[in-house]
C-alpha cells in the first residue's frame, strides 16, 4: 500500500514539519491519510453521540492500515428549526457542507474518506462532496433514535407536533401534551420515522455508499460501533482496489435508490436531494422519471408517519436490503451495480430474507401496486409539484375544494391555530420556495396542525415550500415555478377551486387562461426584503424545487 501524498520528497519536508507538529510519527505519514468527516454537535439529537461513531472509524482506519484525521461538518435539526426563521437556513446548509467538506478535503490531499452524517441535510451535502472529490468514500451514519411510548404506543416527533395541534384545537389538554413532550423522543439518534434523515441514510444504503445497516441500526445499539468499525475498515479495501464514488454512484444506481425510495415511503424531500447528489456525479435525474419509476414500483413501508411501524422495526425485518431482495423478486433492482462493500449490490442482497411481512410487505402483497411518492402536473404547477402518496388517507387521493391563500407560514398557521380553516378547503401557502423564502421551510407546523384539529381527512395543503418526511395528509410541496419567480401559484386568490387527483397525477386551478393572464398582468409578484448574507447569495443562485433546488447545476 503506497503512503500518503506528503510522505516522501524534499519537496514535502515543509508539509511533514506541520504533521510533526500534529504528534504524527513517521510510521504514520507513511500511510494513506484517511479524512473522517463528523457531524458531532451538542445541539442535533440525532449528531450527539456522533463522537462515539467517529472514534469507531477511527480505530477501524488504524486497523485496515490508514492513519485517520477528523475534521467537522455543520448539521442543523429541521426539529428545532421548525416553525420560525431558523427553517430558512436548514436547506441551504446542504450546499455549505458539500462546499466545506470538498474544500478541505482537496486542501489536504486526503487519500480517503469516511462520512459521518446523520441528518436531513448534511447526509446529501456530503453524498454531493463525495462526488466531487472522488476518493475512495464509506459512509457510516449515526443511526435513527428508538421510538418513544405514550399511553402504551409507540410514537414520535410527528405525533409530538401532532399534539401541539391538538392541543390547540381544544381536542387534548396540557398534561397529555407534557407527557408527548417528555416520551416522544427518548434516546439520541435521527427521529425514529420514515423522515428525511432516516430516508436519505437509507438510500445511502441503497446507493452503494454505505454498509448494510447504515439506515436503519437503532443510534443506541452496539451494532453501530461495529459497523462503524468496519467501515473505517472498508475505506482501506476501497482505498487498495481504487474503488471510488463516481464507480459506485452511477445512472443505475440512482435508479435503484428511487426504487426503494417508492417502496420505503421515504420523504419528499428525496425528491430535492437525489437530483442535487446525482447532478454532482454528472447524472441528470428529473421528476418525470421518479413517476415513471413510481408507476412500476410497489409501496411495501408504512413507517411512521403513515403508519405505526418505525426504523427498529424495519431493522428488525431485515432492514434496506430484506426490502431490495423483495424488490429483486420481480426485477426491479440493478443487481450489478458495485458498492462500498467491495461487492455488486446482488452479491450483497444474496439469502437476505423479509424477516417481518406486516413491517415490509411481500412483493405480491404490497401497501399499494405504485410507490409511496406521486408527481403531479397541471395548470397549478407546469414544472410539477410533489406529494408523500402513501402518507394520504385514502379520501384525500382525489379531491376538490376552495383556495385559502396565504403569502406565509406565519400567517397560515395563525389561522389553523384560530379554527379558521373549514372541511374542504384547499390551504394554500406561497412565497416559501427555494428563492423566495428564501431557503424553501418545511411546513411541519400547519400540516400538524390541521392532522391535530381533526381536519387530516377533509383538508389539502400546496405549497412552494417543502415538508419534514414527518408530514402526513394530503399535503402536497416543491410546487414549481415558485410564486416569486411568476408561477402559477402567485395568482391564486382566495374561493378558486383546486382540484387535485393523486391517482392521475393531476393538479388543477380552475380558473380560465384569460383570467390567468389578466391576473399576471395585474396582480405584483412579492418579495421579501431585509434578505441579507447567505440567503442572499443563495436566493440569487438556487434552482427550482423541479430541478433539486440546486446550486450551480452542471
Amino acid at each position: 500500500m503506497s503512503g500518503n501524498y506528503f510522505c516522501e520528497g524534499v519537496e514535502k519536508a515543509s508539509q511533514r514539519s506541520l504533521f510533526n507538529a500534529l504528534g504524527m510519527t513517521k510510521e504514520e505519514m507513511k500511510r494513506p491519510l484517511v479524512g473522517i468527516v463528523s457531524s458531532y454537535n451538542e445541539i442535533v439529537p440525532g449528531h450527539m453521540n456522533i463522537d462515539k461513531i467517529v472514534e469507531a472509524v477511527r480505530l477501524g482506519v488504524a486497523m485496515g492500515g490508514g492513519t485517520p484525521v477528523v475534521f467537522p461538518a455543520i448539521a442543523v435539526c429541521d426539529g428545532i428549526a421548525m416553525g420560525h426563521t431558523g427553517m430558512k437556513y436548514s436547506l441551504v446548509t446542504r450546499d455549505l457542507i458539500a462546499d466545506s467538506t470538498e474544500c478541505m478535503a482537496l486542501a489536504h490531499h486526503f487519500d480517503a474518506l469516511v462520512m459521518v452524517p446523520n441528518c436531513d441535510k448534511n447526509v446529501p451535502g456530503l453524498l454531493m462532496a463525495a462526488a466531487r472529490i472522488n476518493v475512495p468514500t464509506v459512509f457510516v451514519s449515526g443511526g435513527p433514535m428508538l421510538a418513544g411510548h405514550v399511553k402504551g404506543r409507540k410514537t414520535s416527533l410527528s405525533s409530538m407536533f401532532e399534539a401541539v395541534g391538538a392541543y390547540t384545537a381544544g381536542k387534548m389538554t396540557a398534561e397529555d401534551v407534557e407527557e408527548y413532550e417528555t416520551h416522544a423522543c427518548p434516546t439520541c439518534g435521527s427521529c425514529s420515522g420514515m423522515y428525511t434523515a432516516n430516508s436519505m441514510n437509507c438510500l445511502t444504503e441503497v446507493l452503494g455508499m454505505g454498509l448494510r445497516g447504515n439506515g436503519t441500526i437503532p443510534a443506541v445499539y452496539s451494532d453501530r460501533l461495529r459497523l462503524a468499525k468496519e467501515a473505517g475498515m472498508q475505506v482501506m479495501e476501497l482505498y487498495r482496489r481504487n474503488i471510488r464514488p463516481l464507480d459506485i454512484m452511477t445512472k443505475e444506481a440512482f435508479y435503484n435508490a428511487l426504487t426503494a425510495d417508492m417502496a420505503l415511503g421515504c420523504s419528499t424531500n428525496s425528491m430535492l436531494h437525489l437530483p442535487a447528489i446525482a447532478n454532482e456525479c454528472g447524472i441528470d435525474i428529473d421528476l418525470d422519471t421518479a413517476n415513471e419509476i413510481s408507476a412500476r414500483t410497489p409501496n411495501l413501508c408504512h413507517l411512521a408517519p403513515a403508519g405505526h411501524t418505525y426504523m427498529e422495526d424495519l431493522n428488525e425485518a431485515g432492514g434496506v436490503y430484506a426490502v431490495l431482495s423483495e424488490l429483486n423478486k420481480k426485477g426491479l433492482i440493478n443487481t450489478d451495480c458495485m458498492t462500498c462493500t467491495g461487492r455488486t449490490v446482488g452479491e450483497n442482497i444474496k439469502n437476505c430474507v423479509n424477516k417481518d411481512p406486516e413491517t415490509i410487505r411481500p412483493i405480491d402483497d404490497p401497501y399499494s401496486q405504485t410507490g409511496g411518492i406521486a408527481v403531479l402536473k397541471g395548470n397549478l404547477a407546469p414544472d410539477r409539484c410533489v406529494v408523500k402518496r402513501s402518507a394520504v388517507a385514502p379520501e384525500m387521493l382525489v379531491h376538490k375544494g376552495p383556495a385559502r391563500v396565504f403569502d406565509s407560514e406565519e400567517e397560515a398557521i395563525k389561522v389553523i391555530y384560530d379554527g379558521g380553516i373549514n372541511p374542504g378547503d384547499v390551504v394554500v401557502i406561497r412565497y416559501e420556495g427555494p428563492a423566495g423564502g428564501p431557503g424553501m421551510r418545511e411546513m411541519l407546523s400547519p400540516t400538524s396542525a390541521i392532522q391535530g384539529a381533526g381536519l387530516g381527512s377533509t383538508v389539502a395543503l400546496i405549497t412552494d415550500g417543502r415538508f419534514s418526511g414527518a408530514t402526513r395528509g394530503a399535503a402536497i410541496g416543491h410546487v414549481s415555478p415558485e410564486a416569486v419567480n411568476g408561477g402559477t401559484i402567485a395568482y391564486v386568490k382566495d374561493g378558486d377551486i383546486i382540484s387535485i387527483d393523486i391517482p392521475n397525477y393531476s393538479i388543477t386551478l380552475e380558473v380560465s387562461d384569460e383570467e390567468l393572464e389578466e391576473r399576471r398582468r395585474t396582480m405584483p409578484i412579492k418579495k421579501k426584503t431585509g434578505i441579507t448574507g447567505y440567503l442572499k447569495r443563495y436566493a440569487e443562485q438556487v434552482s427550482s424545487a423541479d430541478k433539486g433546488a440546486i446550486i450551480n447545476k452542471r
